[in-house]
């Protein structure tokens, strides 16, 4: 493959991204006949198309997280397509994050648990690669995070720390019940007979209390309310979201997307009370039943780090975790970046959080999450 060099703009960067820095890069990279080039407003639908049909394509590739990251947090985006005579042959989405306290760097997708580069063959995922490199030196960002199913990048550092759950969903009721180990079964069980019930949400009011509670309890900052709006917003019928009740009384929520013929269940959090009347196990069973009956195959559990609660709940649903490849490609850094809850450094930091006021964390949690992606 020919080499690729990125055609600059004043020093390193377009006129467009001097004066106004949302502004996109500007990027046209010419290979073996694979011409790369940054996302136009006209490529939607072909973006879109594109991502439906390929195999490995997700949710978290779909073009209207461009125009979430860009509402809700005034990220800066580069989504770049692949193309030859005309025709898409891979597309790759992604994001500048730019904190004092979190450093500078190059993502696909932030906020998402799948991202990294689709495409048809190796010239356009080799000429992907390379254009995604090229503006990660040009940007002059710390790194390049590629966030994939499986390993794309073997010569890149690679965190072993998230998986994935993924489970097909039966079309008979009774038959995802059993699927579901007996412990876990009886607490599903348990939360039918405390008589819970569930409701769609139209709004995100009830649903952004009980995550952000979920959120500070874990010592984690919580996203601006904005954001769950915007997702509502610009996913419309591919987003829901449901809320579990003992009688007047919401115990627990969760946020769903919806893509092809799969349910991912993503932002969910919920009162102390859940844990007394197995809020959780009844809320996660109904939003399976829903997308059952919506005709999905797929429940898509999502991500989890491992050693978490958050993984040892979804191991006792009977799901198996599946390794998700975070690379890296290293500009400034040395290393790969640890911005998890898991590093030492930060415990402090969480303990303090947990024993803050809910209010409080709701109106200094959002500065930060934004760049927590």
């Amino acid at each position: 493959m020919k080499s690729l060099a990125l055609e600059s703009h004043g020093d390193h960067l377009s006129p467009a991204m001097q004066t106004n820095p949302s502004a996109e890069a500007d990027v046209a990279v010419v290979a073996d006949r694979i011409l790369v080039r940054s996302f136009a407003e006209a490529d939607r639908s072909a973006w879109n198309e594109f991502v439906l049909a390929h195999p490995e394509g997700t949710f978290f590739h779909l073009a209207e997280w461009r125009d979430v990251l860009r509402r809700a947090f005034n990220h800066r985006t580069h989504y770049l397509i692949a193309e030859q005579d005309g025709a898409i042959r891979g597309v790759l989405p992604l994001a500048e994050l730019k904190s004092f306290l979190f450093g500078h760097s190059l993502v696909s997708t932030p906020f998402c648990v799948y991202g990294g580069i689709i495409s048809l063959d190796e010239r356009a995922q080799a000429a992907l690669e390379q254009a995604a490199c090229d503006l990660a030196r040009q940007l002059g960002v710390d790194h390049l995070e590629m966030r994939n199913r499986r390993r794309q990048h073997p010569t890149w550092p690679c965190k072993d720390l998230y998986v994935t759950f993924r489970k097909e969903i039966n079309e008979d009721a009774e038959q995802n019940m059993l699927a579901i180990p007996r412990k876990q079964r009886a607490m599903v069980r348990k939360g039918i007979k405390a008589e819970l019930r569930a409701e769609v949400d139209d709004r995100v009011d009830r649903h952004y209390d009980m995550y952000s509670e979920s959120l500070r309890n874990l010592g984690t900052p919580v996203f601006a309310k904005r954001y769950l709006e915007t997702l509502k917003d610009v996913f419309g019928d591919a987003c829901d979201i449901i809320t579990v009740l003992k009688g007047d009384r919401p115990v627990a929520s969760v946020l769903n997307f919806y893509f092809r013929d799969e349910v991912l269940p993503y932002y969910g959090g919920g009162a102390q009370e859940a844990r007394e009347v197995a809020g959780n196990d009844f809320m996660y069973w109904q939003v399976m039943e829903r997308a059952r009956e919506k005709g999905c195959h797929v429940f898509d559990y999502g991500r989890s780090k491992r050693g978490t609660g958050a993984f040892d709940f979804k191991t006792y649903w009977g799901f198996e975790p599946e390794p998700l490849y975070y690379e890296y490609y290293l500009v400034k850094r040395r290393e790969m970046p640890n911005l998890s809850p898991t590093n030492p450094k930060f415990g402090r930091a969480i303990e303090l959080w947990r024993q803050m006021p809910l209010r409080i964390t709701q109106l200094v949690g959002p500065p930060l999450a934004k760049y927590l992606g």
